[in-house]
């Protein structure tokens, strides 16, 4: 990627003004940002992915992005807890969905990665919305492509490293082995696993891979944050990570519209936590899947939980950005790439 010229302005993009223009007024965008199609001196993006043909239990997860647009309308400029305006300091727009093929699993892969290969060749870090778990694995080959092997932490109530379903080796809860086969991973941690199983050896896999299982347990017993400061100590700050984030390891009590809910799971205070302790280390991406929104309650809280998540972590890689923390490059000026 050519350095960008320091001659040349660069674009200045920011949210609608509320206090200009009233929040439930306009087409949802994220956060009420520009969408755009044009990546120049775009740091990041909010993609949706609107596939959800892999699922194994109830569908719906397709109308996720659309849902998660429009409940993100209250997100402000400045993010207290994190001391920073994520939109003065990034550029972020919404780069709209990919056009997948309802119904074409291998077809919708290869779009999903044609577009994030567009989106690392223009340094812009994905911020993701499904759409079904499915949608990481063609989402991490594009980025083990820019990056090298990733760390990976994954959010869920279920192990997803299954081998196959009805003898079918790519669905949502297969889509992790699948991962660790192909080597786009460097490591991988789980976090909040809560779900029944099929049988005792179902963590065999987790076992002869070393893939690190914090359960639920683990938040009750010892808090989230003391849960995360564990799993990113085993993570250099400057080596590539992607998180991945099942709506459903968040209890649905807070997150009810899911298609596989679990009892037991987190609040919507911890999960807020775990994404606010990623600062310091190098944020190459993060997706928000599993969003159904036919089973979400009154006032649409999984929709609206799932945007807070996508916001925090846009703040993260904003306040790392300030810090001299870059996802794509250590001590990168910013300008040309986050």
């Amino acid at each position: 990627m050519p350095e960008a010229d320091s001659r040349a302005p660069r674009r200045d993009i920011r949210q609608r003004d509320a206090l200009r223009s009233p929040r439930f007024a306009q087409p949802a965008t994220y956060a009420r940002l520009p969408y755009e199609e044009d990546l120049t001196d775009v740091d990041a993006v909010f993609l949706g992915i609107p596939f959800d043909d892999a699922t194994t239990f109830r569908s719906g997860a397709r109308m996720g992005p659309a849902a998660v647009r429009e409940n993100s309308r209250l997100l402000r400029p400045y993010n207290m807890f994190l001391d920073v305006s994520p939109f003065d300091v990034l550029n972020v727009v919404d780069h709209g969905d990919v056009d997948v093929v309802p119904g074409y699993i291998f077809d919708t892969f290869e779009r999903v990665e044609a577009h994030l290969d567009r989106l690392c060749a223009a340094r812009a870090v994905p911020f993701i919305c499904g759409g079904d778990h499915s949608i990481t694995l063609p989402v991490l080959r594009s980025l083990r492509r820019a990056h090298g092997p990733l760390h990976l932490i994954h959010f869920d109530s279920h192990l997803d490293f299954w081998d196959s379903y009805w003898g079918k080796k790519y669905t949502h809860g297969t889509w992790l082995r699948r991962v660790v086969e192909e080597g786009l991973v460097d490591s991988v941690a789980q976090a909040g696993i809560r779900g029944s199983q099929y049988a005792p050896d179902d963590l065999d896999f987790a076992h002869e891979h070393r893939i690190r299982v914090e359960t639920i347990d683990a938040f009750f017993e010892r808090g989230a944050r003391a849960v995360m400061a564990d799993i990113l100590a085993g993570v250099p700050a400057d080596a590539p990570l992607y998180i991945s984030w099942d709506i459903d390891v968040v209890d649905p009590a807070f997150a009810s519209g899911t298609g596989t809910p679990e009892v037991g799971g987190l609040s919507a205070w911890d999960a807020v936590q775990c994404v606010r302790s990623l600062v310091g280390h190098r944020l190459v991406g993060m997706d928000v899947v599993e969003v159904a929104p036919p089973y979400d309650g009154p006032g649409a809280p999984t929709s609206l939980l799932a945007a807070n998540l996508l916001y925090e972590a846009i703040s993260v890689l904003a306040k790392n950005s300030g810090a001299g923390v870059r996802a794509f490059a250590a001590g990168a000026e910013k300008g040309g790439s986050a």
